[in-house]
């Protein structure tokens, strides 16, 4: 970190606070030096720092926990904005949108899938079952996003899979709200393992078919 000029103090202990992070100097949930610590290291105030800092909180990279510290929460300004517009749609918004992706994931990776995609997505479908047998819907919803994660990373495309995990938190919450974990318990619904079937087999138009039949049982949930 180097130190920054006289002028403009607060943007320019900005800039160097905001490169810390987005470099991964500061990982996500690492506490940042003290106020103290980083004036010293910038050449500033500690009320230039303070500013700074709270700019950064505002912007959702940092959060401020009383009597500990400040800790890194993103790295990524567009995603803190993606993941609050998200947390504000609706859920058939999120479906409809989910109904672009999904189709395209399933297609490509239907396509493109490697053994190495095979093998995570039948770890995802064993951790869904077990969660579904233990009834324990937090797990179940993890399981079940890591399934639709596991599609997109098998599509082998990065632009794919970065916007479906922008979603990740959105669709997690999706999948708590509607009865999926419902009808696996009742063993009334099959269409995660066909659709892992479809994959493996290579049929595009089979698994873009299940894909999209997935959301509309959920949307007939709502």
């Amino acid at each position: 970190m180097r130190q920054v000029g006289r002028t403009t103090l607060v943007d320019s202990a900005i800039r160097e606070l905001r490169e810390e992070i987005a470099s991964g100097v500061w990982p996500v949930g690492t506490k940042i030096p003290s106020e103290s610590q980083l004036a010293e290291a910038l050449g500033v105030s500690r009320l230039s720092v303070r500013e700074a800092v709270r700019v950064l909180v505002h912007a959702g990279l940092l959060t401020t926990r009383q009597g500990d510290g400040t800790y890194v929460t993103a790295t990524d300004e567009s995603e803190v904005a993606l993941k609050r517009r998200l947390d504000r749609a609706a859920t058939m918004d999120i479906i409809d949108v989910r109904r672009g992706l999904d189709l395209v994931a399933a297609r490509l990776a239907a396509e493109r899938r490697t053994p190495q995609d095979l093998d995570a997505l039948r770890e995802t479908l064993e951790r869904r079952t077990t969660a579904h047998q233990a009834i324990d819907l937090d797990a179940f919803a993890d399981a079940d996003l890591g399934f639709h994660l596991s599609i997109a990373a098998a599509s082998h495309n990065p632009v794919l899979l970065d916007l479906y995990r922008g979603m990740s938190e959105a669709v997690r919450d999706t999948l708590r709200r509607d009865h999926c974990m419902e009808r696996a318990v009742l063993g009334s619904d099959s269409s995660h393992q066909e659709l892992y079937e479809a994959i493996e087999a290579g049929d595009a138009a089979g698994a873009v078919k299940i894909a999209l039949a997935i959301l509309d049982e959920q949307e007939r949930d709502l």
